[in-house]
């Protein structure tokens, strides 16, 4: 058994949570990182330069865009040995499609101590723009987050196929290139008239939540034109208004006694 103690490490290499776009969703400790930062190496192709602001006057910001790899472990050492405070700043939750752990992986060949900041990934900001709750009780009790295959495959017991069965609340992310394929797959399981959203640039200016239909779920994606930094959503949560509630969690019931309450 392996047990870290990150007490134990000194003037690690952070890996932030930079949350879905709004700078203000960043967590208190994210900003904090960002503000005490010599070196911000950040995923410049998702994360808008407007949560920037957090960092000092004399930080170093370097966009990983182009980067591969190496590069930007390269950049992480470097920084590191020279006593710098570095900050490694990815869009949403890191733990979520992050490619985080090929990058400790690389730190530890290096002997660089690491941690994590989390931060705020896209579904949930797109449920909180929504009002939305994933978990409804007799409803859904389970939300899914996963990726249609593509270039980078999934693994065969994951295939969106295989989870869409479930019928369960299910965030599909990187996979608006794929939306043909994906609404086919949930046409068959949650069927054509289900409801479905689109959640376009979540919590950034630009916003954009599209209801839809699963039937009309690539037709619709097609015609306003998304073809990134969208998130696909589907499940009988979206059927249920305030209007419709039909079921109510047993914590709140009068009746439900608990170690808090009689």
């Amino acid at each position: 058994m392996s047990i870290m103690n990150k007490n134990t490490t000194s003037n690690p290499v952070l890996f932030v949570g930079a949350g879905p776009g709004d700078p203000e969703l960043i967590t208190v400790k994210g900003q904090k990182a960002l503000q005490a930062a010599d070196l911000v190496i950040y995923a410049g192709s998702l994360v808008p330069k407007a949560v920037l602001k957090w960092t000092g006057a004399k930080a170093i910001k370097i966009s990983s865009a182009s980067m591969n790899l190496e590069q930007i472990v390269d950049k992480m050492v470097q920084g590191h040995k020279k006593g710098q405070k570095v900050v490694r700043l990815h869009t949403g939750d890191p733990s979520l499609y992050g490619a985080i752990f090929e990058q400790m992986a690389s730190l530890k060949k290096h002997s660089i101590p690491y941690q994590v900041i989390p931060g705020v990934t896209a579904a949930f900001a797109a449920a909180a723009s929504m009002g939305l709750e994933y978990t409804l009780p007799e409803v859904s009790q389970t939300l899914i987050l996963t990726r249609m295959a593509g270039r980078t495959p999934t693994p065969e017991t994951e295939a969106l196929e295989k989870l869409a069965r479930h019928q369960t609340s299910m965030a599909i992310y990187l996979s608006i290139a794929l939306v043909d394929k994906v609404a086919d797959v949930l046409v068959k399981n949650y069927g054509s008239d289900a409801a479905c959203v689109v959640a376009v640039r979540v919590s950034h200016p630009e916003e954009k939540i599209i209801h839809t239909t699963v039937g009309q779920l690539a037709e619709t994606v097609h015609a306003e034109k998304i073809t990134r930094l969208a998130l696909i959503i589907v499940g009988r949560v979206l059927d249920v208004s305030i209007e419709t509630l039909k079921y109510k969690s047993k914590l709140y019931a009068k009746d439900f006694s608990h170690g808090f309450r009689e």
